[in-house]
């Protein structure tokens, strides 16, 4: 299994949906393909968001390493699945797509919990620490889900 964050920049929500996945998937033994990616350039090679990574440090995860990616064509070839944030997004791959096919594999992060209802995780970039700790736990829920649904 080869699973795909996407975002904005790929400096903040896709990066600690990777590192949690990764984390989850660690402590039960799945062996699995994680990663992520942004649709906007401006970020490609920095480094993740403070503030995403000091809430991920309180989590014992460490995404200080990472570094932005931008989101190829060759991702919908090369994973699974591919979990998007927010609208944004899904239109922003729509939009990429080759055909409906590729599209079959995008889903909203969200929809793992409250299955079909396409709630986005909100964008923390204009916030402060409080909207990053309530993303951590958005995707933390998400990913609890992922590993569930990977270990089934």
């Amino acid at each position: 299994m080869k699973i795909l964050f996407v975002c904005t920049g790929n400096i903040c929500r896709s990066p600690l949906a990777e590192a949690i996945l990764k984390d989850k998937f660690t402590k039960r033994k799945i062996t699995a393909e994680v990663d992520s990616a942004g649709l906007e350039y401006f970020h490609v090679g920095d480094p993740p968001d403070k503030r995403a990574i000091e809430v991920a440090k309180r989590h014992d995860i460490d995404i200080s390493n990472h570094r932005g990616r931008l989101f190829t064509i060759n991702d919908f070839d090369r994973f699974d699945k591919i979990f998007i944030m927010d609208p944004y997004h899904y239109t922003s791959l729509a939009g990429k797509a080759r055909n409906d096919k590729e599209m079959e594999n995008v889903d909203y992060i969200m929809n793992m919990v409250y299955p079909g209802q396409n709630l986005p995780v909100l964008d923390p970039w204009y916030d402060g620490m409080e909207a990053f700790e309530k993303v951590y736990r958005q995707l933390e829920e998400a990913c609890e889900k992922i590993a569930d649904w990977i270990s089934q």
